[in-house]
């Protein structure tokens, strides 16, 4: 499989994602939700152990791979809550799409990594859609 088609199946899967964990809100808590999508990847433990070098890691990786996944549930959760606060699927699945931003001032910082002009229009440009979509005008501005 390429790169291409992963990345392909992960947009498609994380689109339904979306739709899951808003439909899942309105039948429950964060805190059941959060439990329930844990035991969703306790499934996939059977899949991950046909790699026999799994546990020869070096600590490092073994404390980045925890570190990801922690980061990864928190961040789950927190959408969760704001789905049990009252947040659209259509808005808050769309704005939380804007992570990889948090990922690129990091990769600036830590990595010393740049961009390029077209790029930096590209951060512009997705900050403006996030102002965008997040924007919800008062019941009385839409009469």
């Amino acid at each position: 499989m390429t790169w291409l088609v992963a990345s392909l199946i992960t947009i498609a899967l994380w689109g339904v994602v979306g739709l899951l964990q808003k439909m899942g809100s309105q039948h429950s808590t964060s805190n059941s939700l959060m439990l329930w999508t844990t035991a969703g990847y306790l499934l996939l433990l059977p899949f991950l152990f046909t790699d026999s070098h799994l546990l020869a890691l070096p600590a490092r990786a073994l404390v980045v791979g925890v570190a990801s996944g922690l980061t990864n549930g928190l961040g789950a959760w927190s959408l969760y809550t704001a789905f049990e606060r009252g947040a659209r699927a259509s808005v808050a699945v769309p704005l939380t799409a804007l992570n990889p931003l948090v990922t690129l001032v990091l990769a600036l910082l830590v990595l010393g990594e740049r961009l390029t002009v077209a790029q930096t229009a590209g951060v512009v440009l997705a900050l403006i859609a996030g102002a965008m979509l997040s924007y919800e005008p008062n019941a009385k501005e839409g009469a």
